[in-house]
């Protein structure tokens, strides 16, 4: 069903834009029975309809035994039981009435989903900015840091999408992973990638045919012997590499430097799957995973002008653990 448009929307609270749902079946006897079996998840409905929390598209509090008739619309905000504090701070590299761009750091994610709302880069930057239009351009992985850019009008979303979608930017990506001796570099990785099936479907994996995602590796520098805890057993030496996807494919990068046998340090899905984080223990700061999205360059398809962000973050891995640090 198409969702209804819209001219008003309430205010963004605490960073957090509002959300909508319009009435659809019933007959329902009042507001709050359309809500508890629209949305079951949310399970303090009385509470929020007794603070005044759902709306109607005018803006007046909603009563739970209001009268709820098929096709209205009604406004809520997303919430979420505190969660665990990510110790890193997002830095905001540009602003203008276009585009905002920042340097994500390590283990924040960028859009709220799953358990994940405040400790999120769009929500942190909308309480930062105050702008309740910011949309994430791209997306990079909770895992990965690096330059993250933002659209800030409705009007020009789509112009800048097209960038991406039409494989129009050019990006530049940094990790750590083993050194390994015999293997030629500069390299140009194609293969076909899909989601695995089954409990590893966080996972892509390589499958035959027509390849559909490309990455270019080159070595940057060696680095010596790990320190302990930073590498898997039997890791000798690693190094610096430079990373450059022509394709967009989610995992691309760690897929392939895999498959080369260079998986990055820190990562916990591949080459093998570790174990889910359980919702209330933190992951382990000390050692993120070694990808930074360095640059990405692009022609602005409004001014025409040439637009570069670099991220001002380096990977550097100690004995203290991987560990991302501001230049």
């Amino acid at each position: 069903m198409t969702r209804p448009r819209v001219a008003w929307a309430p205010p963004m609270r605490d960073g957090v834009s509002p959300s909508r749902v319009a009435v659809s079946g019933g007959p329902w006897p009042g507001v709050l029975a359309f809500l508890q079996a629209r949305l079951p998840a949310v399970a303090d409905w009385p509470q929020r309809l007794a603070r005044g929390d759902v709306l109607d598209l005018q803006g007046r509090p909603l009563q739970p035994g209001d009268a709820c008739r098929p096709g209205a619309v009604y406004w809520y905000w997303r919430s979420l039981p505190p969660e665990p504090r990510v110790p890193f701070e997002i830095e905001l590299l540009h602003q203008d009435d276009d585009l905002v761009a920042v340097d994500k750091p390590h283990f924040l994610p960028v859009a709220p989903s799953g358990r994940w709302l405040q400790e999120t880069v769009l929500v942190r930057l909308k309480r930062l900015l105050g702008i309740d239009t910011l949309v994430p351009m791209h997306r990079l992985d909770r895992e990965t840091a690096g330059v993250l850019l933002f659209t800030v009008r409705p009007g020009v979303r789509d112009a800048y999408q097209a960038v991406l979608r039409e494989r129009r930017a050019h990006k530049v990506y940094e990790a750590i992973a083993p050194w390994r001796p015999g293997l030629q570099l500069p390299c140009e990785v194609a293969s076909r990638l899909q989601e695995r099936p089954g409990d590893a479907f966080m996972q892509m994996e390589e499958v035959p045919g027509e390849s559909n995602a490309r990455s270019r590796v080159e070595l940057v520098t060696r680095l010596g012997a790990p320190p302990p805890g930073a590498a898997e057993p039997g890791v000798a030496e690693i190094a610096l590499y430079r990373l450059q996807p022509h394709t967009g494919r989610r995992h691309q990068l760690r897929v392939h430097m895999a498959a080369l046998g260079l998986p990055l340090l820190g990562d916990r899905i591949y080459p093998r799957l570790w174990p889910a984080e359980t919702a209330d223990a933190p992951p382990d700061y000390r050692w993120p995973l070694q990808l930074l999205a360095r640059e990405i360059r692009f022609t602005d398809p409004l001014s025409g002008r040439e637009r570069c962000f670099t991220s001002r973050r380096q990977l550097a891995v100690s004995a203290g653990g991987c560990a991302e640090s501001p230049t």
